[in-house]
């Protein structure tokens, strides 16, 4: 006789329990075990319990290799699905087995549990296990698959419900409610004070400051005070929400005149825009990607969008500062350049229309296109290649958590043709068309933030905060993938000959990068080295860099004066012509600008079953190794935190986004 001890872990979300029977089936090398009901005295699977239980065979079954898991039901009670976390096995030689599970389980399933070290497959060997992955492949792929609904962008995957997802990616029961409780709170203020669905204009700035009475930051609140300095305006190229667009500029563009004369006021005296230029103090961003896009009609009028540049100068006190603003790509005598000693609403509204510009750049490209649909190509290719027991899906599937859901709700009412981005300037097509052209230039590289911030010449400029705490974490996280994947890939040779690895890299290279080789991206892999740099890219886009550019919306956003999505009337063609009543007349209206705040408010809110990076609540790797290097992951963030708590006390205008503490381990909102 031996005896198999099993310790049987259920979740502790809400309804993880189940009063149904819960049966096991043993398979190892030498045999099966009988069919065993896990049956204690009392109550068994409570919600976030684990019960211990033996299951008796007549001979040791050898290596364990699966525990199948089937679920009866008692009497005549309606399903209860049940959450099975996790199943540890003894075996009679002293053995302790991890098998995980981490998913729902119905009636009239059965479950195979694979346990044990990861394993990559071409060291498979046992015939019952083989058959296993193949089959745990062939279901995913059947059911996760992929959609083109724009031969331009990256494909998405197949649902178009989140009833349609399975259980174990859907939000939690408290995420859900959550969310419906911060739309409810948000609308019931607005509805209250009568702003939705008004279109009257705002009568003075001052009274934007009533939208919200009890949702504010440190932050929102400096950006209200602050949103007209021009020190101020700089400073959130580099550390807002968008610090993906401003270069070093070496070269003034052909197409944007600024004179000698014009800026000398601005530089240090006795300086030259020339001399300056040279010692590596003129920025410039350049929207020329929105150039010539149809804009979108609104009441039957054209709504204006202007594809301008804006050269920042960095002063002595090293403050980045705007200098010359142009509103359209050709000069002409009706696209003149707006400088700060201009009338105080002309350069205020230059300077509107280039954050107008820049918002919807952000929206849709760095943080729609470059974040969340790409980490769907991830997450769908990671589903579809890698069998639960790959060391590389233990590695990733942290990383997709909540992602289709949340993209699946995202595509209808964010940036949907009816989404509240379809209010825009550039409005849903315009938008989409935006979407595209970035994609057909986007590059590795580009997602890569060492060689994206050399390619910008932006190494050295002071008080880059994203820059700074973005560095350490791809440092950090590079260090760690490369501790992962150089302990399970020992050779070359051995990426090149896991098939499921290239198939992964194929599927995203294919349905991701539209097999644009252009791009630097590559179909397959040939070394350990290339399989870190992807990996540790992939890491990083879907915390830190998402956290970069969603968390501030808020805080950068609320304040729709600082920049907005909508601006009703055309940019300013001459000097001398404005006044704070053109300002309000050009912001959208009162029920737009509600709109557009609440949104900020839900994309930028904090829920409570959030995971940072670095967590790994669920458990999947059983051999030693990498749970320390996991352990020593987390150390490491954990000091770059503090660091990044300890500077912040001493600025201003605090950088938190970067945080480790403050980054989800995937895209979840």
């Amino acid at each position: 006789m031996a005896e198999y001890k099993l310790q049987v872990t259920t979740g502790n979300m809400t309804n993880a329990g189940t009063f149904d029977h819960i049966n096991v089936t043993l398979v190892g090398t030498e045999g099966e075990s009988e069919r065993t009901e896990l049956d204690n005295f009392g109550v068994d699977f409570k919600t976030g319990t684990t019960g211990t239980y033996t299951v008796k065979t007549s001979s040791s079954l050898g290596t364990l290799l699966l525990i199948k898991v089937e679920k009866d039901p008692l009497f005549v009670l309606p399903e209860d699905e049940w959450y099975c976390s996790k199943i540890v096995a003894t075996t009679p030689e002293g053995d302790v087995i991890l098998f995980p599970c981490y998913r729902w389980v119905s009636r009239g399933e059965l479950v195979e549990l694979r346990g044990g070290r990861a394993i990559k497959v071409f060291e498979e060997d046992n015939p019952v296990l083989i058959e296993c992955r193949k089959n745990e492949l062939t279901f995913r792929k059947s059911f996760y698959q992929w959609e083109i609904t724009d031969e331009r962008l990256p494909h998405s995957s197949n649902f178009k419900q989140t009833s349609e997802l399975p259980a174990e990616i859907c939000f939690s029961m408290s995420k859900v409610m959550e969310i419906q409780y911060t739309k409810r709170i948000t609308g019931a203020e607005l509805m209250f004070k009568g702003l939705v669905g008004s279109t009257q204009q705002w009568e003075s700035i001052e009274d934007m400051k009533q939208i919200f009475w009890y949702k504010k930051t440190t932050m929102s609140e400096y950006v209200t005070e602050h949103w007209k300095e021009d020190d101020f305006y700089g400073y959130q190229f580099l550390n807002a929400i968008n610090p993906n667009v401003i270069k070093r500029c070496l070269e003034l563009p052909p197409n944007f005149p600024v004179t000698e004369d014009m800026v000398k006021l601005f530089l240090k005296e006795g300086s030259s825009l020339k001399k300056e230029m040279k010692k590596g103090n003129i920025f410039l961003c350049d929207f020329k990607r929105l150039d010539g896009i149809t804009n979108k009609l609104s009441d039957g009028d054209s709504v204006h969008v202007t594809a301008g540049l804006c050269l920042f100068y960095l002063n002595p006190e090293n403050n980045l500062t705007p200098i010359a603003i142009q509103l359209h790509q050709q000069p002409s005598e009706q696209n003149p350049i707006f400088l700060p000693s201009d009338q105080e609403t002309d350069w205020l509204l230059a300077k509107m229309f280039i954050k107008n510009a820049d918002f919807m750049l952000h929206q849709s490209v760095y943080h729609f296109v470059n974040t969340h649909l790409l980490a769907e190509v991830f997450t769908v290719a990671t589903l579809r290649s890698f069998p639960q027991i790959h060391p590389l899906y233990k590695l990733l599937i942290p990383h997709i958590r909540y992602t289709l859901q949340i993209n699946t709700l995202a595509r209808k009412s964010i940036f949907g043709a009816d989404g509240i981005l379809s209010r825009s300037s550039l409005g849903y097509e315009g938008l989409t068309e935006v979407m595209r052209r970035s994609l057909s230039e986007l590059t590795y590289s580009s997602l890569c933030l060492p060689e994206n911030i050399a390619a910008r010449g932006l190494e050295s400029i002071p008080n880059f905060y994203y820059r700074d705490d973005g560095m350490k974490l791809w440092n950090i996280i590079n260090s760690f993938v490369d501790a992962i994947v150089e302990y399970y890939y020992t050779s070359d040779s051995e990426v090149q000959e896991d098939s499921e690895l290239q198939e992964w890299i194929s599927e995203i290279f294919t349905h991701g990068f539209l097999g644009n080789e252009a791009s630097g991206f590559r179909g397959c892999f040939k070394t350990v080295k290339e399989v870190i740099r992807f990996i540790t890219m992939v890491i990083f886009t879907v915390t830190a860099q998402h956290a970069a550019v969603n968390n501030g919306q808020f805080d950068y956003h609320s304040w729709v004066p600082n920049g907005s999505l909508l601006l009703q009337k055309p940019p300013p063609t001459t000097k001398g012509q404005s006044s704070m009543k053109t300002i309000l007349e050009t912001l959208p209206n009162v029920g737009e600008t509600a709109s557009f705040a609440a949104m900020a408010w839900t994309l930028s809110e904090k829920y409570t079953d959030v995971v940072p990076l670095g967590s790994y609540p669920e458990e999947r790797f059983d051999e030693p190794a990498p749970k320390q290097m996991i352990k020593e992951f987390q150390a490491k963030l954990s000091h770059l935190s503090e660091a990044i708590t300890t500077r912040n006390f001493q600025l201003k205008a605090p950088y938190t986004y970067l945080n480790p503490t403050e980054i989800e381990n995937s895209i979840t909102i």
